[in-house]
């Protein structure tokens, strides 16, 4: 399936044009500072940093965070058909796919808890999430380094 994917006409059209790679990987790389930079953020707050910003300014956020998340998913993807069989083995890859699961599920969970008042369990979530986060980054330049 992976192998079929790589010899699809989208993946040939990222894998080998002048600009298809870098322009999806730009993409990419703003959606990820959309997401990643709105749930560090809420995600230290909760942590008890940034005590000036009211944490309900997170609950406006989340529609943007959807945003960047879609953008990275659907650049992602693009990117992914390029290489599939490779990605789909690679430890760095799996990594950062597992990370951002755990945390866009732990940012619906945290969302959801917003509005209440800040619990130790949600804490808790905001410090896996913080790490889910800088470790999906971390994996995901790694996936260019290590196979």
């Amino acid at each position: 399936m992976f192998i079929w994917l790589e010899n699809t006409s989208v993946a040939f059209w990222v894998g080998t044009s002048l600009w298809a790679y870098p322009l999806l990987l730009s993409i990419h790389i703003v959606g990820l500072a959309i997401v990643v930079g709105i749930f560090s953020m809420r995600d230290l707050r909760l942590l008890g940093l940034f005590s000036a910003l009211p944490i309900r300014v997170f609950s406006s956020l989340s529609t943007l965070a959807i945003a960047g998340f879609i953008l990275n998913a659907i650049s992602g993807f693009l990117l992914f058909t390029s290489q599939a069989s490779v990605f789909v083995t690679s430890i760095p890859f799996l990594t950062k796919i597992s990370c951002i699961t755990v945390g866009m599920v732990l940012a619906y969970i945290i969302q959801k808890r917003l509005d209440d008042a800040v619990e130790t369990q949600t804490k808790l979530f905001a410090m896996i999430s913080f790490a889910c986060w800088i470790a999906a980054i971390v994996a995901g330049r790694l996936i260019a380094y290590i196979f």
